[in-house]
């Protein structure tokens, strides 16, 4: 697999994962554009890959506003003479309950995360349509997307939405030979650092050292790199039929997640009043409600970490 002569831009590449997508990009022979907010550490990621024999500028803007995803796209183009694969990794966390959560720790959150893949995905679409590239969009999910998690209402309601989109554009793409699709990662991250259930992993990451396997198998937990690899996959030629999955990766697992489907269909003659869903919902539905949330196994004993 090579992707030499194609051109990538990785949104919040400066460093974390979005890092880790970029440099895997340029070393299957990508030519990238770098983003994040702050020059300096944008520089540092641009250097990092040239030092390592790879091609990349930066761009020093917000994901969100349109105007940042034509910078994005028209760097791409003015650089390197065209765009081949778009990776909507950027955001922010503004992590607080329903009821303490303001109006701009909400928008914050929305703006980057799902204004911030729409406005870079439809103007790298654009492109790609006008100039009939058979390009790859890559949308980053997560968990708390898909299952919900205490505390990240902003964050959930993004990552949910970033999956409906993709789903819609898949549909919209297909005729010009673009592909979208959703990666899942579960990875070590600042987030995942303050964790006292990851901390072994965390410990084990940071000094250079292989995760324990309880991490990487039997929860699919592992580095940044781990994600990488499916990244730069999916931006290949080899994955042009893959379209509108959402496709977890973390540590030595991979899954792909299903769409929403229903678990019980139920009919009643005259509709479903509400005499007769006392009379039938508990026996229909009751036994058969979804659960919310992830659900972790027990840490084994060797693995545990005192709460700070």
């Amino acid at each position: 697999m090579s992707l030499d002569g194609k051109v990538a831009i990785v949104t919040g590449s400066g460093r974390g994962l979005g890092l880790a997508y970029a440099q895997e990009l340029a070393r299957q022979g990508a030519s990238v554009v770098i983003n994040d907010v702050d020059a300096a550490t944008a520089a540092e990621a641009v250097a990092g890959i040239e030092a390592a024999g790879g091609t990349a500028v930066a761009v020093v803007a917000p994901v969100g506003p349109t105007e940042t995803a034509q910078l994005l796209v028209s760097t791409a183009v003015d650089t390197y003479g065209r765009l081949d694969i778009l990776v909507t990794n950027a955001g922010v966390l503004r992590d607080t309950v329903l009821w303490k959560m303001s109006d701009d720790d909400f928008d914050t959150v929305i703006g980057v995360h799902l204004r911030g893949t729409f406005t870079c995905v439809r103007e790298a679409a654009t492109y790609m349509r006008a100039n009939e590239i058979a390009g790859r969009i890559i949308c980053i999910g997560s968990p708390t997307g898909q299952r919900g998690n205490f505390g990240q209402t902003n964050y959930a309601a993004a990552k949910a939405g970033i999956v409906g989109m993709v789903r819609t554009w898949a549909l919209e793409l297909k005729k010009a030979g673009i592909t979208a699709n959703v990666v899942v990662p579960v990875a070590a991250t600042a987030m995942t650092a303050t964790v006292p259930y990851f901390a072994a992993a965390v410990e084990a990451d940071t000094a250079g050292e292989p995760m324990p396997a309880f991490y990487r198998h039997d929860l699919g937990f592992g580095t940044a790199d781990d994600v990488s690899g499916l990244i730069a996959y999916l931006a290949s030629d080899e994955a042009g039929d893959v379209t509108g999955q959402a496709i977890g990766v973390g540590g030595d697992r991979l899954q792909l997640w299903s769409h929403p489907e229903p678990v019980v269909t139920a009919y009643h003659d005259g509709g479903w009043g509400v005499q007769a869903l006392q009379d039938e919902f508990p026996a229909l539905i009751g036994e058969h409600q979804q659960s919310v949330g992830e659900r972790f196994p027990a840490l084994p004993d060797d693995l545990q970490r005192p709460r700070s």
